[in-house]
């Protein structure tokens, strides 16, 4: 029977040939994914009575939520958690400043092409952009693969997202994630795999194509899945031999060698073509990520915090863009305009291209990279009823500190425009 790609990793990583839509099987991920959350996890493990990782070149963890650390608790959590990776001798371990785990796994060649990685944070979907299966479990489940090596997937059923057309200047992949989430809801994707699929993929970039998987965790997605093409196999290949020490030719093989694709005919749950054309600047309302409005819609809201960042927009075609937009400009004297890059490559990049500069002289203020004020426990939280645009995925109350405070959601040249005008703005009138 025809199979989409959800059904043909998880096979893969069961050892079985095919699986069915709703079969329980147990996989074998290629990797596990933990951040600060190790700590918590490790005293779970704790209690199996087992003193030893059976294989913790799989485990890969990275400091990154709370980093560096804001408190004495974290500051601990911390401690507890180098502890851990020296006892066990786990050798993919981050430390503070190397930045979110989903983008610094990606730059690290990590998880490959056709290769599963289940992780203890929702947006490991993330990895799909380059044609892997992610999914976020919980915490106790993590701890349980560290023991046995194993864990039951349920196989979900796929929703597939044709993509036509191409995107107009200042429109980008978060205003197209926004129109999906926004015209189906939040949980049109639940417990369900997401395909995209169409010519319109080819003329995204990679820092545009992980935005799409990453906030299919606001639509209720298990997993996300775009193809992966030659675009994506020569960004993994040189950091693959990087990595490893392997020639470039094996590596280029490497990043092939476990390739899946979906079948033609395969069976999907639903169906839905965007035409990147016809996509427009779009803002999600606070309180909720499917609560979309076009931007034009957005008048005379002022805002006190700007924020660019997070495992969603903290990346360097993000910077170059808020960069352009400010660029000889000064922001709003009423406006904090925070920016979080998403790893330290990407700050160093920033740097040596100049739009650190471009930003810092606009009014700008860096944080270290990592995930930011995103989650409500470092750098920039809000305070009673401060309104906030921010590049990030969530705009639950009391996501971002105070829970009186207003988040609303857009792409980073919204959020670069708005810091320069100190209200909601369409980047296109400031570039006009």
């Amino acid at each position: 029977m025809p199979a989409t790609f959800a059904q043909k990793a998880i096979a893969r990583a069961a050892g079985l040939e095919a699986v069915e839509v709703g079969q329980v099987v147990d996989v074998r991920p290629d990797r596990v994914l933990s951040h600060d959350n190790t700590a918590p996890i490790s005293q779970t493990y704790a209690k199996f009575g087992q003193d030893f990782i059976p294989n913790p070149d799989r485990l890969v963890i990275t400091l990154d939520h709370a980093a560096p650390p804001p408190t004495p608790a974290h500051a601990k959590n911390h401690t507890d958690i180098r502890k851990f990776v020296a006892h066990h001798g786990i050798e993919h371990f981050f430390e503070v400043g190397r930045g979110i785990c989903h983008q610094v796994h990606s730059e690290e060649a990590l998880i490959l092409p056709g290769q599963m990685i289940l992780g203890s944070d929702s947006h490991t979907p993330h990895f799909g952009w380059l044609g892997a299966f992610g999914a976020g479990i919980g915490r106790s489940e993590v701890a349980a693969l560290w023991a046995t090596e194993e864990l039951w997937l349920r196989v979900p059923e796929t929703v597939q997202i044709t993509l036509t057309g191409h995107l107009s200047p200042y429109v980008t992949a978060k205003d197209v994630s926004l129109h999906l989430i926004g015209s189906v809801g939040a949980d049109g994707a639940l417990y369900q795999a997401v395909e995209f699929t169409g010519a319109g993929l080819r003329s995204l970039s990679i820092d545009s194509r992980m935005v799409l998987p990453n906030m299919m965790a606001e639509f209720g997605a298990k997993s996300a899945f775009l193809p992966p093409d030659e675009l994506v196999f020569n960004y993994l290949a040189p950091r693959l031999a990087r990595r490893t020490g392997m020639s470039i030719t094996a590596a280029q093989a490497a990043v092939r060698e476990n390739v899946l694709q979906p079948d033609a005919g395969a069976t999907y749950s639903a169906h839905y073509e965007i035409n990147l054309s016809a996509i427009e600047p779009l803002i999600a309302v606070p309180h909720q990520v499917d609560n979309v409005k076009p931007i034009s819609e957005i008048n005379n809201v002022k805002v006190d915090q700007a924020v660019i960042g997070t495992c969603t927009n903290g990346r360097l075609e993000d910077l170059a863009a808020a960069a352009n937009i400010v660029r000889g400009k000064r922001i709003n004297p009423s406006t904090r305009f925070i920016i979080v890059p998403a790893s330290s490559e990407v700050m160093q990049d920033a740097t040596n291209l100049g739009y650190v500069a471009d930003l810092i002289n606009a009014g700008a203020i860096f944080g270290p990279p990592g995930c930011g004020p995103c989650m409500g426990n470092h750098l920039g939280v809000l305070g009673p009823e401060e309104v906030c645009i921010s590049s990030a995925n969530r705009n639950f109350r009391g996501r971002m500190g105070e829970p009186s405070a207003f988040v609303y959601l857009g792409s980073p040249e919204v959020v670069a425009a708005s810091a320069l005008t100190g209200q909601i703005t369409d980047p296109r009138e400031v570039m006009a």
